[in-house]
């Protein structure tokens, strides 16, 4: 054998051996980062595979998705619109940052080349991506890239402001999604028209566009602010995403509080409507309620019957003895009057009269003394 052929032979092993050192769908992340490997590169629809995952932080909720549109290198073009998500799948990873699940295929709504995108649920945005061939689904060619100006998030994004009183009663609440942003291509972005989208739980977030107007050079950077609203009466925890063209820059986490007007305006309602119906009925109950004939008509429950009362016996009473009534001897009557006189005569004092006249003698005493009759008289010694 010569030379040459032992070279060529030593070379074939060396790729064989090359091959079988190759993970299967090898993770799509760099060195360092969370990395994603399947146990097939290549399944049909209604099959599943095996997906597991290192390097990702400890207990943290992701979400498994077969996308169409993508490569590990551009990401999924579209974002989840490109992706099975009916068929997902969630996980959660252990204390060590790895995981293990098996995953449904299914076709997704976009032509291949299709990845199975794994991504955090919560927290700090991580993504990670596994090429992985549908059988029987349809391929497509990716648009093409932009040449030109690229935008890139260079600092942390934040959402400033705070909701007004009317928030509190319902009323959308409303933030300032503020960040700086690069130009890392080679011309100028002029205008750009960014998608702000917001994400309750698990669920999709819904797309809005805001364009900012400026002008961004080449290796220039510039602080961008566009506005965010929910609907109204919405609360609980939200997830707020930046993406531009087809790419998603940022996320950020956002806390809404509970609309508590609104509950206490339905609690007084459910007090205040059987309270006003209540009176009403009583109202027409009143009205409708046959009245006595006599006596006052009394409204309101009827009345129970008093209880008998109470009788204690009365103690006997202290009867006194009542005086003796002094009476008077009863002067007698004369049954039939005298008849006046004749001839009256005025008494012996009178006026025009002396004591020595006729007239007067008849009434003064005989002995023309004015003692009373009855009265002895006194004599002296003799």
């Amino acid at each position: 054998m010569s030379g040459k052929a032992r070279n060529l032979r030593l070379a074939a092993l060396v790729a064989v051996l090359a091959l079988l050192l190759v993970p299967v769908g090898g993770p799509a992340s760099a060195a360092g980062g969370p990395g994603v490997k399947l146990s097939a590169t290549q399944a049909g629809a209604g099959g599943s595979v095996t997906v597991s995952g290192t390097g990702w932080r400890p207990h943290t909720l992701l979400m498994l998705l077969v996308c169409g549109r993508a490569t590990p290198s551009r990401g999924v073009i579209g974002g989840t619109n490109s992706c099975a998500n009916g068929d997902g799948r969630a996980v959660t990873t252990g204390a060590q940052g790895v995981f293990s699940r098996k995953l449904p295929v299914a076709e997704p709504p976009v032509p291949c080349p299709c990845v199975v995108h794994v991504a955090t649920v919560t927290g700090a945005q991580a993504e990670a991506d596994a090429v992985l061939q549908v059988a029987g689904h349809p391929v497509a060619p990716l648009p093409a890239e932009r040449s030109g100006g690229r935008l890139a998030v260079l600092s942390d994004t934040r959402l400033t402001g705070s909701s007004g009183p009317l928030t509190w009663f319902g009323a959308p609440p409303s933030r300032t999604l503020v960040f700086t942003v690069g130009n890392t291509g080679t011309s100028t972005i002029e205008d750009p028209v960014f998608q702000v989208g917001s994400a309750h739980g698990v669920f999709a977030p819904q797309w809005d566009d805001r364009q900012w107007h400026g002008r961004l050079a080449p290796g220039r950077k510039a602080e961008v602010r566009l506005p965010v609203e929910l609907s109204a009466g919405a609360h609980g925890d939200y997830t707020v995403s930046l993406k531009y063209d087809g790419r998603v820059l940022a996320e950020q986490p956002w806390g809404v509080g509970r609309p508590w007007g609104v509950t206490l305006f339905w609690i007084l309602l459910c007090l205040v409507v059987p309270a006003a119906l209540f009176r009403i009925g009583m109202a027409v109950v009143d009205r409708v309620r046959p009245r006595r004939s006599g006596g006052s008509h009394r409204t309101g429950p009827p009345s129970l019957p008093r209880p008998a009362a109470l009788r204690l016996p009365r103690p006997a009473a202290l009867r006194l003895p009542r005086p003796a009534a002094l009476r008077l001897p009863r002067l007698p009557r004369s049954r039939t009057p005298e008849p006046p006189p004749a001839n009256p005569t005025l008494p012996w004092f009178a006026p025009h009269s002396g004591p020595g006249d006729p007239a007067c003698r008849l009434s003064a005493p005989h002995n023309d003394s004015p003692s009373s009759p009855t009265t002895p008289t006194r004599k002296g010694p003799t």
